[in-house]
């Protein structure tokens, strides 16, 4: 028996929460939350619509993400393919040390352009 709880698919998407907001002429996205397995394919549709123009310009702030695993990552690698395939640009914003070293562990951290606070 599994003795670990598994939120159901609604409850799961409601734990990334996003806003977005004009930065300039960057689309600032605020992810909360975890981004996992149960939650990045609603985050990789939403980041894939602003992602569809020409020259996207997103910033995704993540400093108030508690979680992300390998489903997330691949997500914000989509979303840099996706800018750059338009001439665009994807900037993330984190201070996190554990983030940070994460992408360096999976050596992500010199393909994002990573930002401490709004560039």
């Amino acid at each position: 028996m599994d003795d670990i709880p598994h939120p159901s698919a609604p409850e799961a998407t409601e734990r990334v929460h996003r806003m977005d907001r004009s930065h300039g002429e960057a689309t600032l996205v605020e992810l909360r939350g975890d981004i996992d397995l149960l939650t990045a394919p609603a985050l990789a549709d939403r980041l894939d619509a602003l992602t569809a123009g020409r020259r996207p310009d997103v910033v995704i702030d993540l400093r108030a993400v508690n979680f992300i695993d390998c489903s997330g990552l691949r997500v914000l690698c989509r979303v840099r393919s996706r800018a750059l395939e338009r001439r665009g640009r994807l900037r993330l914003i984190s201070d996190s040390p554990r983030f940070l070293m994460i992408l360096r562990h999976v050596r992500l951290a010199d393909v994002f352009e990573i930002h401490p606070g709004l560039p």
